[in-house]
C-alpha cells in the first residue's frame, strides 16, 4: 500500500503531460502511486501515459472509453486508488520539488489529519510564478490537526481539488464524488472541509498551476453550470443538519462567486439570464441574519436584484476608472522621470565635491559588505569627507548615523551621483549614471567567485536569464577599481569583466571585522541572538538556484537537530533572493533578515554550506566549515551554473554527500578534527592571503589619500593573525566535544581516510 495516490485526469495537455507526470515520479519521497486517466483524449495524452507506466511500475494507466470531464475522470482514478492519501493534479500543472516529502512529513507532525490544506501558486506562460493571494490562511501558527470552526477563513480558499491532500479512508467513508459539469469542484470542496473531523495546513507551495496561453475560456451555458453545483452543495447542507450553521458562510460565498463569474466571462448577450438564474438561486438559498461584508455589498445587491443593466454601467465605469487612473499615473511617472532627468544634467554641471562619496549595496539594501566595511575606513582615515548611503526607507534603520541617508530614484539621490567624487558599491549604480570626468567608481564585489560570473555566463542561460551583456561591460567601462581578496579572484575578475581598471589585491573589506572582534564582541552577539551558553551555533547558509523557480532548502533542518541532540542549534541564513525562510523550528533561528553575516559568522561556532561564497570569508575565522554537495546536486549545480574549481576537491572542511553523512560529520566530531584543520589551512592559505584585518584602510589609503603600495601597511602572514575564537572552541575538552549517537541506523564512525576519500 503506498502513502500517496496522485490521481491525474488527461485531456488534451499532450505538451504538459510529459511535464507533470515527471514532477510526481521524480518527487524525492517515492513512496507513491500515479493513477493516471486518459478521459479518452484526442491528442497522445494515450500513448504518452503507456509510455510512461512501461518506463515506471508506479504509473497506472486508465483509458476511458468516452469522454467524461474532469470529474468523472477523478472518480475513475479514485476507484483504483490504494494509498494512505489521495492528491488530485491536472494534466498540465506540477507538483513543485520535494512536495510529497514536505506534505509527508506535515501529515505525521499533524497526527495523520483528514485533510491537510498546503498552498499553490501560477505559473503563466512566461514561467513566471505568482503565490496565490488567500495563502495567508495557511499559517502553521497553532494548534494541529484541527476543526473548520477554529479555523474558518479556510473556506475563502479557492475551490479547487488540487491544494488539498485527502485521507482516502476518509472520503470513502463520507461518499466524496465529483460532479459532472464545470465547477465540479465546488460541490467537492466545501463538503470535504466541512466533514473532515480533522483538519492541517501546510505553508508552502505544492502545486504550479499553469496559466496557459491562448487557451479560450468557457463558453456559452457552461457557464450556468455553476448553478447547479450549488444545488448540490446546499442539498449536501440539508442531508447534514448538523452543518446547518455554515448556511450562511455558504451563501456569502456563493454570491461572491456568482458575482466573479458574471464579471469574468459570462457573455454580454446571456448575462441577463445569468443574474436572473443568480437572482433566484440568492431567495432560494439566503440565509437570514446573515451580515455582509461592506466591500461585498454592492455585489450583493446587484446579484439580489439581478440588476444586469446596472450591473454592465458598473463595469464599464470600474473599466474606465481603472483606464483613467492608469493613464494618469503614466503620466505622472513620466513628467517625474523628464523632471528628474533635467535635475541631473543640470547638476552634473556643477562642480564636484571632493568632499563628498556615495555608497551602496546589494541595489538599495542595508549598510553592510564590502562597501559598508569602506564607509567606515571613509570616516576613519580620511574624516574629512562626507558619506551618503544608498538604501530604501525600510533599510535606512541600519545606516550609521553619520551617515546621510538617501533613497534611490529621489532628487537627492540624483544630486549624489551627479556630484560626489567617490562612488562605492557592490552591485552597481543605476545603468543611467554618467561616469564625469574626475569621478572615482569604486567597484568591490561581493565575494569571491566559486560560481560562473560576468562574460562566462554566456555560455549558461539558465543561470544569465535576461542579462544584457552589453550593458553589462558598459558598467565595467565606469570602473576606475576592483577590488580582490586573492589571486584566483583577480584572474577571473580580469578575464569575465575585462575593462582598464585597476584590481586592488588588498583583501575583503568586509572580513576585516574577524580580526579586529573580541570575545566580548561574540559573547554580546551570541546573546542577542538567543544562543544558550554551552550551545554549539551552527550557521546554515546555502546559496541560490539560479535554474529553479521555487527555491528550497536541501536540508531537514528539524531531522538533522534530532538526530544531533540539544546541544545543537542553527542560525538559517536564506540567499537574499530567497522569498520564503529556510525552515521553522524551536532550536532554528530564521536569520535572513538580520543586516550583518558577519556578526552571524562571529556569533557561530561553525558554517555549513553548498555553494555559497560566504565559505571564503569564514574561513578566515578559521573555524570549522562542512560542505553539503550532494552528488545530483552538485551536478545539477555545475551543469546549470558552472563553477571554476572542483570545491569536493578543494573543501575548505569535511564534505557531505547526504544529510545522514552530514549527522555523522557532527555527531563523531569530525567537524572539526585534525583532517579539517588541515583542509582549511590549505583553503586559508590559497584564497585568506590579504584578509588580515587592514583591508579597507589600503583601499582608501590608496584611493583617497593617493599613498604608493610601498607605503600602505604590510599583510600579517596567515601563521601571525588571531582571529577571535567561537565559544565552541573553548569547549573541546568538555562533553561537547563527542556526541552522543543518535538513535537508529547511522553511517558508521567517519576517520580521517574516509572524510579523505569524501572530497
Amino acid at each position: 500500500m503506498p502513502r500517496f495516490s496522485v490521481i491525474v485526469p488527461a485531456y488534451k495537455v499532450q505538451a504538459y503531460l510529459q511535464e507533470c507526470l515527471e514532477s510526481v515520479l521524480s518527487q524525492s519521497y517515492p513512496d507513491l502511486e500515479l493513477i493516471a486517466v486518459d478521459d479518452r483524449s484526442p491528442d497522445a495524452c494515450g500513448a504518452l501515459l503507456d509510455e510512461c507506466a512501461a518506463r515506471d511500475p508506479r504509473v497506472r494507466p486508465l483509458h476511458l472509453p468516452q469522454n467524461q470531464g474532469p470529474g468523472p475522470a477523478r472518480n475513475a482514478g479514485l476507484a483504483r486508488a490504494t494509498g494512505d492519501y489521495l492528491l488530485f493534479l491536472d494534466g498540465d500543472d506540477t507538483l513543485a520539488p520535494d512536495a510529497l516529502r514536505a506534505i509527508a512529513d506535515r501529515l505525521k507532525e499533524a497526527g495523520e489529519p483528514d485533510v491537510l490544506v498546503h498552498d499553490f501558486a501560477r505559473a503563466d506562460w512566461t514561467g513566471r510564478s505568482v503565490r496565490d493571494r488567500a495563502g495567508l490562511q495557511l499559517t502553521e501558527q497553532g494548534p494541529a490537526p484541527f476543526r473548520l470552526e477554529d479555523r474558518p477563513g479556510l473556506l475563502h480558499l479557492p475551490t479547487v481539488a488540487w491544494n488539498k491532500t485527502y485521507r482516502r479512508e476518509f472520503v470513502e467513508r463520507e461518499g466524496f464524488a465529483f460532479p459532472s459539469g464545470d465547477f465540479e469542484d465546488t460541490p467537492w470542496t466545501y463538503p470535504v472541509l466541512l466533514a473532515a473531523e480533522s483538519l492541517a495546513t501546510l505553508d508552502r507551495v505544492c502545486v504550479h498551476q499553469r496559466q496557459r496561453r491562448g487557451v479560450p475560456g468557457m463558453a456559452g451555458p457552461r457557464h450556468f453550470d455553476v448553478f447547479e453545483q450549488y444545488d448540490r452543495l446546499f442539498a449536501y447542507v440539508e442531508q447534514h443538519p448538523e452543518l446547518a450553521s455554515w448556511r450562511p458562510a455558504l451563501f456569502r460565498r456563493m454570491v461572491d462567486h456568482l458575482a466573479t463569474v458574471c464579471t469574468g466571462g459570462v457573455a454580454r448577450g446571456i448575462r441577463a439570464e445569468f443574474l436572473r438564474k443568480a437572482r433566484a438561486h440568492y431567495r432560494r438559498y439566503r440565509a437570514p441574519g446573515s451580515p455582509v461584508p461592506l466591500r461585498s455589498r454592492l455585489r450583493h445587491v446587484l446579484v439580489r436584484f439581478g440588476l444586469h443593466r446596472t450591473f454592465r454601467a458598473l463595469q464599464l465605469a470600474s473599466a474606465l476608472r481603472r483606464r483613467t487612473g492608469k493613464a494618469t499615473r503614466r503620466l505622472l511617472k513620466a513628467v517625474r522621470t523628464a523632471t528628474l532627468r533635467l535635475h541631473y544634467r543640470v547638476q552634473r554641471r556643477l562642480p564636484l565635491r571632493a568632499d563628498r562619496a556615495v555608497f551602496a549595496a546589494y541595489g538599495g539594501r542595508g549598510h553592510g559588505c564590502n562597501p559598508g566595511a569602506l564607509e567606515q575606513a571613509f570616516r576613519t582615515h580620511a574624516p574629512y569627507i562626507r558619506t551618503a548611503w544608498v538604501a530604501r526607507p525600510e533599510h535606512h534603520h541600519t545606516i550609521p548615523t553619520a551617515a546621510r541617508r538617501v533613497r534611490p530614484g529621489t532628487a537627492a539621490y540624483w544630486t549624489a551621483l551627479a556630484r560626489s567624487k567617490y562612488l562605492v558599491d557592490n552591485t552597481e549604480f543605476d545603468r543611467r549614471l554618467v561616469k564625469r570626468p574626475g569621478q572615482i567608481l569604486v567597484q568591490t564585489q561581493h565575494g569571491t567567485p566559486l560560481k560562473h560570473m560576468g562574460l562566462d555566463l554566456q555560455e549558461r542561460p539558465a543561470a544569465a536569464r535576461d542579462t544584457d551583456f552589453a550593458a553589462l561591460l558598459a558598467g565595467v567601462d565606469q570602473w576606475d577599481y576592483l577590488l580582490s581578496a586573492n589571486r584566483h579572484t583577480t584572474l577571473t575578475w580580469e578575464r569575465v569583466y575585462p575593462g582598464g581598471y585597476t584590481t586592488l589585491e588588498y583583501g575583503s573589506p568586509r572580513n576585516d571585522v574577524f580580526q579586529q572582534a573580541t570575545s566580548a564582541d561574540v559573547a554580546r552577539l551570541r546573546e542577542s541572538l538567543g544562543i544558550p551558553e554551552g550551545t554549539v551555533a551552527i550557521l546554515y547558509a546555502p546559496t541560490h538556484r539560479d535554474y529553479r523557480r521555487t527555491q528550497r532548502a536541501a536540508l531537514d533542518l528539524e531531522r538533522v537537530l534530532r538526530r544531533l541532540g540539544p546541544r545543537f542549534m542553527v542560525l538559517a541564513r536564506g540567499h537574499r533572493l530567497h522569498e520564503a525562510p529556510l525552515a521553522k523550528g524551536t532550536r532554528i533561528v530564521d536569520v535572513s533578515d538580520h543586516p550583518s553575516i558577519e556578526s552571524l559568522c562571529l556569533a557561530s561556532d561553525a558554517l555549513v554550506t553548498d555553494y555559497s561564497s560566504i565559505m571564503f570569508d569564514y574561513a578566515n575565522l578559521d573555524r570549522p566549515v562542512v560542505i553539503h554537495a550532494a552528488d545530483d546536486d552538485w551536478a545539477a549545480y555545475e551543469a546549470a551554473r558552472g563553477t571554476y574549481f572542483d570545491l569536493r576537491s578543494f573543501a575548505p572542511g569535511a564534505v557531505a554527500r547526504s544529510e545522514d553523512e552530514l549527522i555523522d560529520i557532527f555527531a563523531t566530531g569530525h567537524w572539526r578534527g585534525s583532517r579539517s584543520t588541515q583542509l582549511r589551512s590549505a583553503f586559508r592559505e590559497r584564497f585568506c592571503p590579504y584578509d588580515d584585518g587592514r583591508a579597507a584602510e589600503r583601499v582608501v589609503r590608496r584611493v583617497v589619500l593617493g599613498e604608493d603600495e610601498p607605503a600602505l601597511p604590510s599583510v600579517v602572514p596567515l601563521d601571525a593573525r588571531h582571529p577571535v575564537p567561537s565559544a565552541a572552541a573553548t569547549l573541546a575538552h568538555s562533553p561537547l566535544a563527542t556526541v552522543p549517537q543518535p538513535a537508529g541506523p547511522v553511517s558508521p564512525a567517519l576517520t580521517d581516510r574516509t572524510l579523505t576519500d569524501r572530497i
